[in-house]
């Protein structure tokens, strides 16, 4: 939350308590008068200050973008969850002390951030996840935090030493899947920019933007089969004429 410092209000209230106080009991009608009770309450005023410091007040932080509610139910809960589990696998992971096992939980985390932000750009999406929330992300939540409450018994047992293995060794299996998952959400992208290069290719091919490697080197070997020389095609096939 955001700390912010403001100004006592009790010095304002003590100086308007002067100009009332002194319009009471004392006459307020001659320019001395005034001089008089302004130069009172200003002292009053000062002297408040000194006593009363500043209040330090802590706002609610404000919601970023992305936790902003988009209209869309089923978003909006891939959001709200996907913001949690981040949070829940960031703190198992300052548990955790093998150097190895962290930073594959870090790399969980980025993976899952991309995910997360590639859905909200584009809903369309969210049933390619739907798996990857219900079961993949809470399962892998739930052994790392089951990791974690067996490394704090400060113990060794078959039990506890042979999971804690399992799930070092698996850790490299699940951040591979969670990169494919990643890279599968831009499998349609990717068709779709492919057949614009194609397209772009052979139209710049065809208006003669750019060269035609094949066309190029056929052409040039029949010019010099024409001029008397050997003519070498495709295939490295020589024919003498």
């Amino acid at each position: 939350m955001e700390t912010v410092k403001r100004k006592s209000t009790v010095p304002y209230y003590a100086c308007g308590g002067v100009w009332l106080l002194y319009a009471v009991l004392f006459p307020l009608y001659k320019p001395s008068h005034f001089l008089l009770v302004a130069a009172a309450s200003a002292l009053v005023f000062a002297l408040m200050r000194l006593i009363c410091p500043d209040v330090e007040e802590q706002l609610p932080e404000k919601p970023r973008e992305e936790e902003l509610p988009t209209g869309n139910e089923e978003l909006d809960r891939m959001i709200r969850e996907g913001g949690a589990a981040l949070a829940e696998m960031k703190r198992l992971n300052e548990s955790i002390s093998d150097p190895k096992l962290s930073a594959d939980i870090d790399r969980l985390e980025d993976v899952c951030g991309k995910i997360f932000a590639q859905v909200r750009q584009d809903p369309s999406r969210l049933g390619q996840i739907r798996k990857f929330m219900d079961y993949y992300l809470p399962t892998t939540l739930k052994i790392l935090g089951a990791y974690g409450r067996m490394g704090a018994q400060g113990v060794s047992g078959e039990n506890i030493d042979g999971t804690m293995q399992r799930v070092e060794s698996m850790m490299g299996t699940i951040v591979s899947a969670f990169e494919k998952q990643l890279d599968s959400l831009f499998g349609t992208e990717a068709m779709d920019i492919t057949t614009d290069i194609t397209v772009l290719e052979n139209l710049m091919r065809r208006e003669g933007l750019v060269s035609d490697e094949l066309h190029d080197t056929v052409t040039d070997t029949v010019s010099d089969g024409a001029s008397g020389g050997a003519a070498v095609y495709p295939g490295d096939v020589k024919l003498e004429l």
